[in-house]
């Protein structure tokens, strides 16, 4: 039986980028074995991408479209088109045609030998800014330090889920999200493949730099719980600190005759210190409370199965 393979495809403003995109799909699936589904996913999009895509539609039964009441994001786009897909794996890929359709055989490749998520690594692209790249090399350095979860540096959204992964991923619920983080949480055999990206085909890009850090900022509040216990290893640290402090003060003041000239005002400071590291502390302490209760609301599955037998 001939595999169907989805495409899913998230748009926003791409009203020129529509058709190319779909062209290329489309001649590439003639050389290849596979049945193909084209998932585009309108997102509220103020131009004429909606009635392009329909009038794709029209003419092809395997492009399909699901339009958002407005804009969303691309990571609810990219969700939805998930949600609807059914294929026996889906690939992700952006419409601007950046991401080159032409190494898509080699995602099904390595699909076939087993890899069940295959993740594309962009090597460059002559239209990134100094912004952009530096700012991706300490977002994927700080995600490495703080979440326990392999984020691949310079991994994008172009990349192949297996059908298990799409039915374990449609069971994850929270809202506040970034695609690529919950494949990565999800696990499962995965295979890199690199790329150069081409620049845009037409148009501007709608991810703004502005967008770029709340997605940042979303993935590591999303993906670590860090963040919500820097109070309480900061607690940590001041108590120690100002109580070896405050004993040094105690010891050189009351036994040794006070040789270094210290006020009892120092050591009233290093009290405060010392509370104020206590407070926080016991911040930190609710902080684990409100870190088990962000994982029991967040609505990931307890476990992921790749695979079963006997059952």
């Amino acid at each position: 039986m001939q595999k169907t393979i989805s495409i899913i495809i998230p748009v926003h403003n791409e009203e020129k980028n529509i058709a190319l995109i779909s062209s290329e799909i489309t001649k590439l699936f003639l050389n290849l074995s596979y049945d193909y589904e084209i998932i585009f996913v309108n997102d509220g999009s103020n131009d004429n991408s909606g009635r392009i895509i329909e009038d794709l539609a029209k003419t092809d039964d395997r492009i399909k479209y699901i339009e958002f009441s407005r804009n969303f994001g691309k990571e609810m786009a990219t969700t939805a088109g998930l949600h609807h897909s059914k294929g026996d794996c889906a690939i992700m890929i952006d419409a601007d045609l950046q991401h080159p359709v032409e190494i898509i055989p080699k995602f099904i490749t390595d699909w076939e030998k087993g890899f069940e998520v295959v993740v594309g690594i962009r090597k460059s692209c002559k239209s990134d800014t100094f912004i952009k790249i530096f700012g991706s090399k300490i977002f994927y350095m700080i995600m490495s330090r703080i979440s326990d979860i392999n984020i691949a540096p310079n991994s994008t959204d172009f990349r192949l889920v297996d059908r298990k992964v799409i039915d374990a991923f449609n069971q994850c619920t929270e809202r506040t999200r970034i695609t690529r983080g919950l494949i990565a949480w999800l696990g499962f055999r995965r295979s890199f493949i690199e790329f150069e990206a081409n620049g845009r085909a037409h148009g501007e890009a709608s991810y703004s730099t502005l967008k770029l850090i709340k997605l940042a900022l979303s993935s590591f509040v999303s993906l670590s719980l860090f963040p919500l216990k820097i109070a309480g290893y900061l607690g940590i640290f001041i108590t120690s600190l100002s109580g070896l402090l405050g004993l040094f003060i105690f010891i050189e003041k009351v036994i040794l005759n006070d040789p270094m000239g210290f006020t009892w005002l120092s050591m009233l400071v290093v009290m405060n210190l010392f509370l104020i590291g206590i407070i926080l502390s016991c911040l930190g302490l609710m902080a684990l409370y409100i870190a088990s209760i962000n994982t029991e609301v967040s609505g990931r599955p307890m476990y992921v199965v790749r695979d079963k037998k006997g059952l």
